[in-house]
């Protein structure tokens, strides 16, 4: 492919990226909710100085009714909080139009170096600002001096700050509870990045070209001063995502043909390709152990971006605190979903009616007023009481409410992988094991729909494209005559071996539908014999015993490989059954291992991409198993 063609993909890319932004409404509703924010809000602009003399460009809209005081709910985000100048409006101010109908003093943010904002940039930026003292700076003390300016001179607030943002403003809004201000109540971190070695660019090791490739060609393109504008990209030429990554070939040709050196940040990820201390620095979970505001951490459960984020968030907070101030809801939703007018349905996944409109209603705005408003009650007069764990359960489609996540009670299950593509409640007495050939030339796709390569509905799709490929393993389960609940994560233990010396594992857990109606004894020709994914996980076989100090395989030697399927609420229905499918690549999303070990992936050759008979062997020497836990009803 051309390098034409190759700036073409990546602007089309870059185009459909840049819309996830924005919330998708009727043609009608942003004009009726741009026209109430411009009667009832005033806007301001400021500079805020941070304590080395830097500042920070901050928009503030600020109720024109003066008959009470406001709370503040902040967003800060290196994606611009543009429109730029005072008399031009943002057509939404808050999570939903039902926050600013509520009356609050909205505050939008450009950190430090990006856009209207002074200083430098820094993805990820090591919260190391506490240690050195004086008047170093991070995106936490950024956080801070903001609050205290705000408090300070903003007219008609109430002295109080909520924060929230989805994504990277998730991740700032997160590194608001370090060593946070007094006046900040409550954050709701949604989506929130945590650590880029396991979630968004970085699957347990393994890399996600889409993702970086398409985010860091304008995102991280070098500017000096300040501007108000986004680069602008190519014009299109592809929308085939597998087809171009394919012929893109190794990593090492995106600086070559594409990149040129001019992209700060991919040169130094791809200058660590394991979990060394340039990373570790960078995994602010780290910091998370004592927080102090009212917390709601959200997430959903088909977020292909960040789906660990949310989790590991929770998870930090929670045992870091001596009080039960963090919370989590879990939506069935693809990335930001919950903020959307529709959370009916994700792909061709149906749930039966708007869970979002639900979230925004009955959880997110109520937590807000209570911590920030001192608000008792919801909108029935009802008294507000949030669980610990608000999570949706797929599969059945309903709410739950757990006083932990994931829950204490259940029974632990392992099944076991056997002959005839079965899963089995015992190991296999007899010497067993299944192969297939992982083609790099070829490689397993992650979806059946022509795509850019980076999209959602796939974490719901339908499954039975990849389990009729031969280098796709299938196991499955009697048909379940009662009701299952899966809840929190699953235990991947397999047993395999590579006759190369390295190789990537990718495990999925679907859900197989019955080809009948069971009412009407019919073929149900909307869902009959769907393979719905419920979760799909992958480690790089490299990082099998160390994220830090990956080694390869010896050739042909039966070797454990472990590791988990991150956290599901999933009912497995009666008359369904359950199914484990085995591959080696997750194409084009996943990057394709080159299967002959190589110090440094980003740097490998063509030549080093190779044919590779894997093996997974099941029996009750080297027995591959799953496990997880089922809960009552």
């Amino acid at each position: 492919m051309n390098k034409k063609t190759l700036l073409g993909f990546i602007a089309l890319c870059c185009c459909i990226m840049l819309t996830t932004f924005a919330q998708a409404a009727d043609t009608k509703e942003p004009d009726k909710r741009a026209e109430y924010i411009r009667s009832h809000y005033a806007k301001y602009e400021y500079q805020i100085p941070m304590r080395d003399g830097v500042k920070l460009f901050t928009s503030v809209y600020i109720p024109y009714d003066k008959s009470t005081e406001y709370p503040m709910m902040m967003q800060r985000t290196p994606y611009r909080v543009a429109p730029y100048g005072a008399d031009k409006y943002k057509t939404k101010l808050g999570p939903s139009d039902i926050f600013e109908k509520d009356g609050f003093i909205f505050v939008f943010q450009d950190v430090r170096g990006k856009f209207m904002s002074e200083g430098e940039y820094v993805n990820m930026r090591p919260q190391d600002a506490n240690d050195k003292g004086g008047k170093a700076t991070d995106d936490a003390t950024d956080t801070y001096d903001t609050i205290d300016w705000l408090v300070k001179n903003v007219p008609n607030n109430n002295g109080k700050v909520g924060m929230w943002g989805t994504s990277y403003p998730g991740y700032y809004t997160s590194v608001a509870a370090i060593n946070s201000h007094k006046a900040l109540k409550a954050i709701s971190p949604q989506a929130p990045i945590a650590n880029w070695f396991y979630d968004d660019f970085h699957r347990n090791g393994a890399f996600s070209t889409p993702m970086a490739f398409i985010f860091f060609d304008t995102f991280d393109k070098q500017r000096e001063g300040q501007f108000a504008y986004w680069p602008k990209g190519m014009d299109p030429i592809t929308p085939d995502g597998y087809d171009f990554f394919r012929n893109l070939g190794p990593l090492s040709n995106v600086n070559k043909n594409y990149f040129n050196g001019e992209r700060p940040f991919w040169n130094e990820l791809t200058e660590h390709p394991n979990y060394d201390e340039y990373w570790q620095a960078r995994n602010v979970l780290q910091h998370l152990n004592n927080v102090k505001p009212a917390t709601l951490v959200v997430g959903g459960w088909y977020d292909t971006e960040d789906l660990y984020g949310p989790l590991e968030t929770y998870q930090t907070m929670s045992k870091g605190n001596k009080k039960d101030n963090v919370h989590i809801i879990m939506g069935p939703w693809y990335h930001g979903q919950w903020n959307a007018k529709d959370g009916s349905k994700m792909g061709e996944a149906q749930f039966g009616f708007n869970t979002s409109e639900w979230f925004q209603e009955r959880i997110l705005l109520p937590f807000f007023k209570q911590n920030l408003k001192d608000a008792k009650k919801d909108k029935d007069n009802k008294a507000v009481s949030l669980a610990q764990a608000t999570m949706f359960e797929t599969g059945a489609n309903r709410w739950r409410e757990f006083d932990t996540w994931p829950p204490k009670q259940g029974k632990d299950v392992v099944l076991y992988m056997g002959a005839n593509e079965k899963l089995l409640d015992h190991k296999e007495s007899k010497g067993g094991s299944s192969d297939y050939i992982s083609d790099p030339n070829k490689p397993v796709p992650h979806s059946d729909k022509v795509s850019r390569g980076w999209d959602r509905p796939y974490m719901a799709e339908d499954q039975r494209f990849t389990a009729r490929r031969s280098d796709v393993l299938v196991f499955n389960d009697e048909v379940a005559t009662e009701d299952q609940t899966i809840a929190g994560s699953i235990d991947i233990n397999l047993w395999v071996s590579t006759d190369q010396s390295a190789g990537d594992f990718v495990v999925k857990l679907v859900d197989v539908f019955p080809g009948m109606d069971e009412s009407t004894n019919k073929v149900d020709k909307e869902t009959g014999n769907r393979h719905e994914l419920v979760r799909w996980g992958i480690i790089r076989g490299r990082f099998r015993n160390s994220m830090s100090t990956p080694e390869p395989f010896e050739p042909n030697k039966p070797t454990l490989v472990k590791f988990e399927l991150l956290d599901v609420l999933h009912t497995i229905k009666r008359g369904h059954k359950l199914q484990i499918q085995v591959q080696s690549s997750m194409f084009p999303f996943m990057d394709m291992n080159p299967q002959k070990y190589v110090d440094n992936i980003f740097k490998a050759k063509a030549e080093d991409y190779v044919k590779a008979q894997h093996k997974l062997y099941h029996s009750e020497q080297y027995p591959s198993s799953i496990g997880f836990k089922v809960i009552a009803q």
